[in-house]
């Protein structure tokens, strides 16, 4: 069994009708991504911040996590011919005291249990998430793209604190937020106030995903700056995985690899990175995107245009023995009727073949 070609959908397009989508464009697997209004609408989803607030706001109580709503997920994904392959992101609302070390810590980290429980019930054998408090921010649209099509960037914007309310760059408590921080800001996270957090994280949810045969999947943080709005990040540097992946042997304890975030890095060598971490045999999926420029100031770019060399990525993945799954993650909308259709077709079709050529020229 060769690389695995798969599409992520966000929660709105949970549906058969995208999942028929993706199996037409030649994936096979199905990544979900599980927080609530993170997308717009159908044709504009690219996650750049809303102006009254991040990614948007958190879903209370979405009946999706439930057992039935995953068991339920799963079986919609499989009654087309696929295989929901990983779960993407808790939701802030699940956490947010687990990434601030708030007064509901403790319970969050028990449902957080109960969640990966769940998937090991129901069969959805990686939960990717990204151990931030400030999450994905600064994103802006713009016609970064070949073509002048829209993409996200980051343009080294100023970085204002994160008002209550907020964390993962979503509001989880309305009530609270304040976009301008009139109901005060999270106090800034030190790097070792935020790795005995997530030391803690791991320490407590490891257990529970080796028992449920769950992979939980680290992304890198994107933008890889060392702080962000006042808190630190824990995987920024090109040798970030290594210390997080040196923490503990299971393999359960994996990355949620990200091509474009990891070549955001300066001073890093993104053919070294894929070939140094692929070989540890602990990724839990692939995002396969590519960009132009590091930090503090870079855009996204179609799969083929960016500084980025994708043929000799899926070459080192190749050489490593790399038989897992990759998504595009996100891709520039294209000019059309459906732009994000049209631009997860193009880059699942190029990933499709790039796949195909590299494994059948692998001796």
């Amino acid at each position: 069994m060769g690389m695995q070609l798969g599409l992520g959908l966000y929660r709105n397009m949970l549906s058969p009708e995208y999942v028929r989508f993706a199996k037409q464009a030649g994936a096979t697997h199905i990544v979900a991504h599980m927080p609530g209004e993170f997308a717009r609408d159908a044709q504009t989803v690219i996650t750049a911040d809303r102006a009254d607030g991040g990614f948007g706001r958190d879903v209370s109580h979405d009946p999706i996590w439930t057992f039935e709503g995953l068991r339920d997920l799963k079986a919609m994904i499989n009654a087309e011919g696929m295989i929901l392959h990983a779960l993407e992101n808790f939701a802030p609302q699940h956490w947010y005291d687990v990434l601030l070390d708030g007064p509901q810590r403790q319970a969050q980290i028990e449902h957080l249990a109960q969640i990966i429980r769940t998937m090991g019930r129901v069969g959805i054998p990686v939960m990717g998430y990204n151990f931030s408090i400030a999450g994905v921010w600064g994103r802006v649209e713009g016609p970064f793209a070949r073509g002048g099509a829209v993409s996200v960037g980051y343009e080294d914007p100023e970085q204002p604190p994160i008002p209550h309310g907020m964390v993962w760059n979503m509001v989880y408590d309305p009530e609270r937020y304040d976009p301008n921080g009139a109901n005060g800001t999270v106090a800034p996270v030190s790097p070792e106030a935020l790795w005995a957090r997530y030391t803690a994280f791991l320490d407590e949810l490891l257990p529970v995903a080796e028992e449920a045969g769950v992979t939980l999947a680290l992304h890198p943080d994107d933008p890889p700056l060392p702080t962000l709005r006042g808190t630190a990040r824990l995987v920024h540097t090109p040798d970030g995985y290594g210390r997080v992946l040196d923490y503990h042997p299971s393999p359960r304890h994996g990355m949620e690899f990200c091509i474009g975030t990891l070549s955001e890095m300066p001073g890093g060598n993104i053919y070294d990175m894929v070939d140094r971490y692929s070989r540890t045999g602990r990724i839990g999926y692939i995002h396969f995107r590519n960009v132009r420029g590091t930090v503090p100031t870079y855009h996204e770019t179609f799969v083929d245009e960016g500084d980025t060399d994708m043929l000799e990525v899926l070459r080192i993945l190749d050489q490593n023995g790399y038989n897992g799954v990759l998504i595009p993650d996100h891709t520039p909308l294209m000019e059309c009727a459906a732009p994000w259709h049209a631009g997860m077709a193009y880059a699942l079709g190029y990933m499709r073949a790039a796949i195909t050529l590299i494994e059948r020229a692998s001796p």
